[in-house]
């Protein structure tokens, strides 16, 4: 059997449905992850859940100890991981309420730990990014999404902003002009440094709002809200059904 590791974000502190079997703080390199991770069975597959803001959802974004938070994946014996992420949609088919699992990124952040390869380093280190998330994990969830019976938006430009504030409309009209689809604050560095420790991850994002300028009126919580406990329903879905296909 094969053990998933699943971040959850905004919406996804904690797993339903999760049979939790044990606890356990991992101490890495970089202090402690976010939370304890917690060791389950989800559906019957085996599962690792971390919940990135912590367990009462109080780490912004740019507080988030992203390396500790993958070392600690990777010392449970986790492979495969897939980031849950709460975003706002830029281009028409993002609409509020859309789950995507997207293919590429752009960073936009700043000051953020964003590697590990800093010291004791035999020779300057460089990964490819080319293809910045797992094409094996995209394809699983997009196949799990089909047996699921939930529609999924294949592909599409994440924009990984600094938060905890939302963007300006200009902010995201020069995104768009970038080619960004979507827009949250947290998809970077977990991508990059899941690719150094070589994990397979990907993304799985529900877009929740429609970015700034992009709707008549201003952004709130209660829309942001709204979607997510109507969305989260069908993530949940899709994160039961590839979590079983490697089993």
């Amino acid at each position: 059997m094969h053990t998933i590791g699943i971040i959850g974000g905004s919406g996804l502190t904690r797993l339903k449905a999760l049979t939790v079997d044990r606890q356990a703080v991992i101490t890495t390199p970089y202090g402690e992850p976010s939370a304890p991770l917690t060791f389950g069975h989800f559906d019957g597959a085996e599962v690792v859940f971390l919940p990135r803001h912590g367990v009462s959802h109080t780490l912004p974004p740019h507080r988030v100890n992203y390396r500790a938070n993958l070392w600690a994946m990777r010392e449970a014996g986790v492979q495969r991981i897939i980031g849950m992420a709460a975003v706002g949609g830029i281009t028409p088919p993002m609409a509020p309420g859309v789950l995507a699992v997207p293919d590429q990124i752009i960073d936009y952040t700043y000051g953020r730990d964003h590697t590990l390869f800093e010291t004791d380093l035999t020779s300057v280190t460089h990964i490819d990014f080319t293809d910045p998330y797992c094409e094996e994990l995209r394809a699983d969830l997009l196949a799990a999404a089909k047996s699921a019976g939930v529609t999924v938006h294949e592909g599409g430009t994440y924009g990984a902003t600094q938060g905890p504030r939302l963007e300006t409309s200009a902010e995201i009209r020069r995104m768009e002009r970038d080619g960004c689809d979507l827009v949250g604050m947290t998809g970077m560095p977990e991508a990059s440094l899941a690719r150094e420790l070589g994990l397979c991850y990907a993304c799985m994002a529900l877009s929740v709002n429609w970015a700034a300028g992009k709707s008549d009126g201003p952004i709130t919580m209660a829309e942001i809200e709204q979607h997510l406990d109507q969305g989260m329903g069908k993530a949940r879905k899709v994160l039961a059904a590839v979590a079983a296909l490697k089993t």
